[in-house]
């Protein structure tokens, strides 16, 4: 019966879109001029195009894809007077106004960017991309490579990746975007959603992956940040604290160790504790995660 509701709910959901783009105006064939017109003024503009990765949507529907009007609006009264108000130009419209345009097309794939922390700050797609004066070779269409990007609204995060032990993104061998959807997602600071939240670590150090027979829970609870740094730090492995045992004390109690492993152990012991727990991601061996 529960499968029956929400089938239903789904196909009424999906009528009622259907409905709503249907009742939506159709735009008129006779107010388009076609991007021939528009080269005419806008040569420099329309030449850069042909190696834009919208245009390719433009040849792959006969010309009658992705073309100057289907960004810039029904350009036959602006081509008759060359009027600039009488077509929508993104660079003067409003981040809001933008923003509609492009989801237009690209709401699918960026389907949480109105619930992103770029979008409630009022950043906008034109404040990161541009499509004619893009400088990024691939086909995101940046108006500068990452990171030096988002290194000019995040300034506080900049210094880490200049720390001793830092993952490598000024070197240009990790990326911002591997971690972060700047598009938006259920999470804070737009880290990645996956279904183990870990993976956003763990598929580049397979190693720690799991899962194990034996747990280290929190790993499990906290997740990588629980003990790691992911920007940069001055620890070595990106650690919260200099010390192993004192990170582990935050957790593993001194007076407890002590008690385990005789007086003197603990916060105060000489040895650090990964010196016997080995596998403190996890283990398929020793509950103790013990070499």
């Amino acid at each position: 019966m529960r499968r029956i509701l929400i089938l239903s709910a789904f196909l009424v959901a999906v009528l009622s879109g259907r409905a709503a783009r249907a009742q939506q105006p159709q735009p008129d064939p006779a107010k388009y001029v076609g991007s021939e017109t528009c080269a005419n003024c806008h040569d420099a503009e329309a030449k850069k195009f042909e190696s834009n990765p919208h245009s390719k949507l433009a040849l792959a529907h006969q010309g009658k894809g992705v073309s100057c009007e289907s960004c810039h609006g029904p350009g036959k009264a602006h081509s008759e007077d060359g009027d600039a108000a009488k077509i929508f130009n993104p660079a003067k419209a409003t981040t809001k106004q933008t923003d509609e345009m492009c989801l237009g097309c690209h709401a699918g794939e960026h389907a949480n960017f109105d619930r992103s922390t770029h979008a409630k700050a009022n950043v906008g797609c034109s404040t990161c991309h541009s499509v004619h004066a893009s400088t990024d070779n691939s086909d995101k269409l940046l108006k500068v490579d990452q990171p030096k990007l988002c290194f000019q609204c995040h300034t506080d995060v900049k210094p880490f990746f200049d720390m001793p032990f830092h993952h490598k993104v000024n070197e240009g061998l990790v990326k911002c975007s591997d971690c972060h959807d700047t598009h938006g997602t259920m999470g804070k600071t737009n880290l990645r959603s996956t279904a183990d939240q870990n993976a956003v670590c763990t598929k580049c150090h397979s190693e720690t992956r799991g899962p194990f027979v034996f747990e280290h829970a929190p790993v499990k609870s906290e997740g990588c940040v629980g003990c790691h740094t992911p920007h940069g730090s001055q620890n070595a492995r990106l650690l919260n604290m200099p010390s192993i045992n004192t990170l582990c004390n935050q957790c593993h109690s001194p007076v407890a160790a002590g008690t385990i492993h005789g007086a003197g152990t603990g916060s105060q012991e000489s040895h650090p504790c990964i010196t016997c727990h080995t596998f403190i991601h996890g283990s398929n061996v020793n509950p103790a995660l013990l070499r």
